[in-house]
C-alpha cells in the first residue's frame, strides 16, 4: 500500500483527494499548511507527497526545497498559477509533476497513479540466475523476459495483448489501475476503443489463469488491481 501525504489549506479539496485516494487503497495523511506538511514528512516515510503552492505559514515551493535536502520522494505540485516560470521553478526544485487549477479530483488521482505506476516498475521483481524478470507466487510463474506463463506447472497460452496486460498488472502490483490508464499504457494513446476492451481482456485473462485469477481484483467503478 502506497503512503501519500496531501497538503492543501482548502479543506474541501484536501478531503476530496483523500477520500478518493483511500477508496483506491492508498494510505493517506493530510496536512492543512506548509509547516504541518514539512513536519509530517519528517515524522514518517511517504511514497508520494502532494503539495499546494499557496499555503499559509510556508508555501509549497519552500516545503519542497526543504524536503529535497534529505529526500527524493516524488512530489506532485498543485497550483492556481499556470505561468511557465512557476512550472520551471518547480521542476528545478525537483517536483515530479505539476497540475494547475482548475482541475478535477480524477485528474490529480490519475497523475498520482501514474507516478506510483512508475515507482512500481522500478520496484524489482525476482530476477532468475539467467537474468530473467520473474514473478512467482503459489504455483503461478510469470517470466516477463521470456513471455512465458505457467500455472501449477502447465503453460498458459495467452494472446500477445493478454501477455502485455498481465505484465503491466504484475509490474504495478498492489496499485489501483483505472481502465483509462490500462488502455493508454497497454493499447496506446492512439487506440480507438472503449473501456469494454479492457473488461473483455481481463475476463479472458482470468480464464487462462485458472485458480490464480483471484490475483486480479476488480475495483468497482475504477478498474483493476493485481494482488
Amino acid at each position: 500500500m502506497y503512503k501519500i501525504l496531501i497538503a492543501d489549506d482548502e479543506q474541501a479539496i484536501r478531503e476530496g483527494f483523500a477520500e478518493y485516494a483511500r477508496f483506491l487503497g492508498y494510505d493517506v495523511t493530510e496536512a492543512a499548511d506548509g509547516i504541518e506538511a514539512l513536519q509530517k514528512s519528517r515524522e514518517a516515510e511517504f511514497d508520494l507527497i502532494v503539495l499546494d503552492i499557496m499555503m499559509p505559514r510556508m508555501d509549497g515551493f519552500s516545503v519542497c526545497k526543504e524536503i529535497r535536502r534529505s529526500s527524493r520522494v516524488p512530489i506532485l505540485m498543485l497550483s492556481a498559477r499556470g505561468e511557465e516560470y512557476d512550472k520551471l521553478f518547480g521542476f528545478e526544485l525537483g517536483v515530479d509533476d505539476y497540475v494547475t487549477k482548475p482541475f478535477s479530483v480524477k485528474e490529480v488521482i490519475a497523475r498520482i497513479q501514474a507516478i506510483c505506476a512508475r515507482m512500481g516498475q522500478e520496484k524489482s521483481n525476482d530476477v532468475s540466475p539467467d537474468g530473467h524478470e520473474v514473478y512467482e507466487n503459489d504455483g503461478l510463474v510469470i517470466d516477463m523476459t521470456a513471455r512465458i506463463v505457467t500455472c501449477n506447472g502447465e503453460k498458459a497460452e495467452l494472446t500477445p495483448k493478454e501477455y502485455d496486460l498481465l505484465f503491466f498488472l504484475v509490474r504495478n502490483k498492489n496499485i489501483a489501475l483505472s481502465r483509462e490508464m490500462l488502455l493508454s499504457k497497454v493499447w496506446g494513446y492512439d487506440f480507438f476503443g472503449d473501456d469494454r476492451t479492457v473488461d473483455t481482456h481481463i475476463k479472458t485473462l482470468r480464464m487462462r489463469l485458472g485458480r490464480h485469477k483471484e490475483h486480479i481484483v476488480t475495483l468497482r467503478g475504477v478498474g483493476y488491481r493485481f494482488e
